[in-house]
């Protein structure tokens, strides 16, 4: 068998260009390449030929490419597949199985024939979903995460199947010894690898990390010589050795080689097949295509071609309709679940080879699997526009839950710790110190490379709802950004800001994420302030009418404030400046200290050291004035009947309730330079005369008539206190007198510098 490096040469070429040009367009390089091989092939052009060491290539290619697709599913995973995806994989594969199945029969096929052309007809391949579903800005929806369960389970179980039609083929007929045959080879066969695989693949692994056997040349060896063996196990129990060499790429993981190296060995054995074997396979293929059933066999191409695309996408929505999503998203991810691909090709290409099926039903197989895989971007966008329309395009944010922070810094771990107590958070990052830290506030941390695969599955990337990415450096923000979008379908993902603004905006209009904060920040200047202790969380409540959260915002922030969170109905989620506020929930910001105390005025002072009282029992204003001027007439230097009388008389000339709930009593002392205040929060409620409703928030305000100035800045201090959409709530909310003063001292409003008079 003499290889020619020319034709070799020749055939690699048209595989890559091929592909190259198939991938721009936004579907498959196999597609790519299998019509290159039609084209230049025997099929048209003959510029093309065939040989026996490119068909060694192609079958151990195949081989090869097998094992690269056990490696990319995780057997977790399987496990872990939605509902939705399971009814949605059944119906998409059964239906049009059957129905070509009995088409296969009326046109004088054989039974064999016909069974595996109903499983070519009810395979899936989404191998173009990543660039679809960005493209249709849809990878955080229920359908997108359908797809993606139904074409797992498809891939997994359809070479099942076709491994037992391999086996009935062996035994050459159809009956109960024969079937208890074939389930007897195949239990075997399943038993031994899958034992072999749970068993003994990681001593295996440990074994040669002890001997010092941990070198890359060296593991892809050993995954080579197991993948082989695998596929030897297969063909001795009647089966083909794909099956084999899928079984072990399942087991070859991280639990075999470490987390790095299978990462490395992925990659290696992806280049391996994809990049050199497997491309010979797909050309050749397209060698065994005849045209001539566009003549012939025309009708029977047709009818192939319906049912397979008519089945799946009605099957799929039959089956789907228990799910209680509705018919429509059963028939968007019918459309989208249409394509064939690669696996359908593979086992066309041996089930021609074992003589299951004819050339002509090799080219009608080829053909639908061309035609069905090109039609799937057309008809997944009509189907999510059509949903869209109808406001039925459901995002899965839903079926999700906990928030991933990629970067550790002491700004996203108080964030984390925000979170934590209503869903999990992890945290990774590659600095130990941050890990450490985020470990002890109380959140999980993994240590890793945020734009490697395998540290963000660690860190549960797959199953949160939200992501936050605050890198110091904003290219690997960008990338871990389109990893977390688009292998991990994160559905929310806020994005540090901190320079680029044009590459940062077109980053997230094109993965639709937010900007964190929603705003560009030093971050680096806010964990110095949190670690030094000179920064503080504050909830903002809102009270009134529903709004944005950037509209709550406005009224609530001061200059030196980042917005962190919203929490509604005991729920703590990222800051998003779209989201809508109702009474309730509040808004809560992260605000500089040092920055409130540099501004505090006189009348901050005044409240620093001014008596607070929280009284619990009901009174009338008689017994209230009595109560504060116990407090207030020392401060003053007069006699507590004298100060009783003195606001009793004040109010007797006109109420002082300014507002519903609030009461700002003030009169004029002798003497000069004289100026105090007493604050009062009374839960059961104090009623002044003449008022229908009881006052809970009292300010009482006495001082000599030459401090006006200072009076009237207290009374504007104290309105726009009181204005805050969130004070209501939070001073009926607050523990203690304590926190009352505290409440009334971090109030946004205006500050006069001068120091005014008084005490």
């Amino acid at each position: 068998m003499d290889l020619s490096i020319a034709n070799l040469l020749l055939v690699l070429f048209v595989a890559w260009t091929a592909g190259r040009l198939s991938s721009r367009l936004g579907y498959p390089s196999v597609l790519g390449e299998l019509i290159a091989g039609i084209l230049l092939g025997p099929p048209l052009l003959g510029l093309l030929h065939a040989d026996a060491a490119l068909e060694l290539l192609a079958e151990l290619g195949i081989i090869l490419m097998m094992v690269y697709i056990g490696m990319e599913i995780d057997p977790r995973e399987l496990k872990r597949a939605s509902r939705a995806g399971l009814l949605a994989a059944i119906g998409g594969f059964i239906t049009p199985g059957v129905l070509c199945y009995f088409a296969v029969v009326w046109f004088g096929g054989t039974v064999m024939m016909a069974v595996f052309v109903g499983v070519a007809a009810g395979l899936t391949s989404l191998a173009t979903k990543s660039r679809i579903l960005v493209d249709l800005q849809m990878l955080d929806t229920r359908v997108a995460h359908v797809l993606m369960a139904g074409s797992l389970i498809v891939d997994a179980v359809s070479l099942i199947i076709f491994a037992a039609v391999l086996g009935a083929v062996e035994v050459g007929r159809v009956d109960l010894t024969g079937i208890a045959l074939v389930a007897a080879k195949a239990s075997a066969f399943f038993l031994v690898t899958i034992g072999v695989g749970i068993k003994v693949f990681p001593r295996v692994g440990r074994v040669l990390e002890a001997v010092g056997i941990t070198g890359r040349t060296a593991s892809f060896t050993l995954v080579l010589i197991l993948a082989l063996a695998f596929a030897e196990l297969a063909e001795l129990a009647g089966m083909h050795g794909i099956l084999g060499a899928f079984i072990a790429g399942l087991f070859l993981r991280e639990g075999v080689f470490g987390k790095e190296r299978s990462k490395e060995l992925t990659e290696v054995v992806r280049d391996a097949s994809i990049g050199f074997l497997a491309p010979v396979f797909f050309v050749t293929a397209g060698f065994a295509v005849s045209m001539d059933v566009f003549t012939t066999d025309l009708p029977l191409l047709l009818v192939i071609l319906g049912l397979a695309t008519f089945g799946k996408i009605a099957g799929t929505a039959l089956f789907y309709l228990p799910t209680g999503y509705g018919w429509r998203e059963g028939i968007a991810v019918g459309a989208g679940m249409n394509g064939r691909g690669a696996v359908e090709i593979i086992l066309a290409q041996i089930a021609l080879t074992a003589g299951i099926i004819s050339a002509q039903i090799f080219s009608v197989l080829v053909i639908m699997s061309i035609i069905t895989t090109a039609t799937v971007p057309v008809f997944l966008k009509w189907g999510v526009e059509w949903l869209r329309r109808r406001g039925e395009l459901v995002r899965s944010g839903e079926d999700r839950r906990g928030v991933l922070i990629v970067g550790g810094g002491a700004v996203v771990r108080a964030m984390g710790r925000l979170f934590s107590r209503s869903q999990p958070v992890s945290v990774v990052d590659r600095n130990a110190e941050h890990c450490e830290a985020a470990l002890a506030a109380g959140l999980e941390a993994v240590r890793g490379n945020a734009l490697d695969e395998l540290t963000l599955s660690e860190a549960g990337a797959a199953g949160v709802r939200f992501a936050i990415v605050a890198t110091p450096n904003a290219e690997v923000n960008a990338l871990a950004t389109q990893l977390l979008r688009s292998t991990f379908l994160v559905p929310e993902i806020s994005v540090l800001s901190s320079g680029d603004l044009l590459g940062h905006s077109a980053l997230i209009q094109h993965l639709r994420a937010r900007t964190l904060f929603g705003q560009s920040v030093d971050l680096l200047e806010w964990d110095y302030r949190v670690d030094h202790e000179q920064a503080r969380i504050v909830p903002f409540e809102v009270a009134d009418a529903p709004r944005t959260a950037e509209a709550f915002l406005a009224d609530v922030s001061g200059s030196d404030t980042l917005p962190v969170a919203v929490r509604r109905g005991g729920v703590v989620e990222p800051y998003s400046s779209d989201a809508v506020l109702e009474p309730g929930d509040a808004l809560v910001l992260l605000e500089n200290v040092e920055d409130l105390e540099a501004r505090k005025d006189a009348f901050d002072r005044m409240v620093a050291g001014c008596p607070v009282l929280d009284l619990q029992q009901a009174m009338d204003s008689s017994a209230f004035f009595g109560t504060v001027a116990e407090v207030m007439a020392p401060r003053l230097g007069l006699e507590v009947s004298e100060l009783t009388a003195m606001l009793g008389e004040r109010e007797r000339q006109g109420s002082t309730v300014f507002v519903p709930g609030l009461a700002i009593p003030h009169v004029i002392v002798p003497g000069g330079g004289v100026f105090d205040l007493a604050i009062a929060r009374c839960s059961a409620g104090v009623t002044f005369p003449g008022e229908a409703g009881a006052v809970e928030a009292v300010f009482v305000l006495a001082g000599s008539a030459d401090q006006r100035t200072s009076h009237l800045r207290a009374l504007s201090a104290i309105a726009q206190t009181v204005q805050g959409s969130s004070f209501e709530a939070a001073w009926r909310d607050a523990p203690d007198s304590e926190a009352l003063r505290r409440l009334i001292l971090g109030a946004r409003r205006r500050r006069f510098p001068s120091a005014g008079g008084g005490k």
